[in-house]
């Protein structure tokens, strides 16, 4: 007996959705946003949810409270969301003592007409949103600190400048004679995975994106990176696609990666070779750059790619669907 199993055109496709995916192998991220969709939650309820786990988690040391001392001892927070049916941003950078920045990012949506608050001012907005007040300060960071004062303030982010910055720990003045020298690479650890981001496409393809971060550890006050800039950190459009990048954000933001590889999808290019261009283009420029990236198309089709360099071959991120049945690790091989 033979029997014949028609399934409507498309319908393969439906049951790829909703997806969940986010760099790293942060699973308690990746199950929290996933618990949301199940529970009926939006795709921004997702994000905020999700991204806001690995704020409590403090992810890798590399998200939330506690992790990536600046130059004088604080830990800053930049995050963002996006909706990629309305194109609305809320995003939040350089955030002080408010330890739930994707939840102030998210107010930003809902309450102002604004995309992007910085510094202070962010931080008075997120009183007046409810957010309570907290010393993102810890042990763990005031070590991390005294650690590097201890090594001459190595390694820092300063070029140009006397005393040299490669060491001693300043205060630094500009070179009256500007000599350009190879930077050598910024000795970042790959364990600094310094940020989460995630994509969310919900059942009927619509798509949210977002990031969180500390930042990068000992950077100069006042530095953003590029999680919280859209179409750099994460991008979202619900006509073509969903990205979020990780890595060395003062490089990758000058190239818009999230941005461009939604637009490589929705010229119909695979998720996975949408990820593989946008890294290669910025190998064109800096070859030794830190970095990977997370693409998800409409159907939900995903792929990753990241940026060959000693230490770092590999990049793990989570992915979740109806067809893994529970938040999955994944790995890719950089390029």
């Amino acid at each position: 007996l033979l029997l014949v199993v028609l399934t409507p055109v498309g319908a393969a496709a439906a049951a790829a959705l909703p997806v969940v995916i986010n760099t790293w192998a942060f699973r308690t991220a990746a199950e929290t946003a996933w618990r949301v969709l199940e529970s009926g939650g939006s795709e921004l309820d997702a994000i905020e949810r999700g991204c806001g786990q690995c704020e409590i988690d403090q992810c890798d040391g590399s998200v939330g409270y506690g992790g990536s001392p600046d130059e004088s001892g604080e830990t800053t927070l930049d995050a963002m969301i996006m909706d990629g049916n309305t194109m609305e941003v809320g995003a939040v950078a350089d955030l002080r003592r408010v330890k739930n920045a994707i939840g102030v990012a998210r107010k930003v949506i809902e309450y102002t007409k604004h995309t992007l608050l910085v510094g202070e001012s962010a931080s008075l907005f997120a009183v007046r949103m409810g957010f309570p007040y907290e010393d993102l300060t810890t042990q763990k960071s005031l070590s991390l600190y005294s650690e590097w004062l201890n090594q001459s303030c190595q390694p820092n982010y300063w070029k140009n400048v006397v005393p040299d910055s490669s060491t001693s720990c300043g205060p630094y003045k500009r070179r009256e004679e500007v000599t350009y020298k190879e930077q050598s690479n910024s000795q970042r650890s790959v364990h600094n995975h310094d940020t989460i981001g995630m994509v969310v496409i919900g059942v009927s393809g619509t798509i949210a994106s977002g990031t969180s971060t500390n930042g990068a550890i000992h950077k100069l006050p006042g530095r953003v990176g590029d999680s919280p800039i859209a179409g750099a950190g994460s991008y979202a459009d619900s006509t073509a696609g969903g990205a979020a990048a990780t890595g060395d954000g003062d490089i990758m933001m000058r190239f818009l990666p999230s941005y461009q590889a939604v637009e490589y999808m929705r010229m119909g290019i695979d998720p996975t070779v949408a990820c593989q261009k946008v890294i290669s283009r910025i190998q064109k420029y800096a070859p030794k750059f830190f970095g990977a990236i997370i693409c998800a198309n409409t159907t939900g089709s995903y792929g990753a790619a990241c940026n060959k360099i000693p230490g770092f071959t590999q990049f793990h991120f989570m992915v979740s669907s109806p067809l893994l049945g529970r938040p999955t690790e994944q790995v890719v091989d950089c390029i």
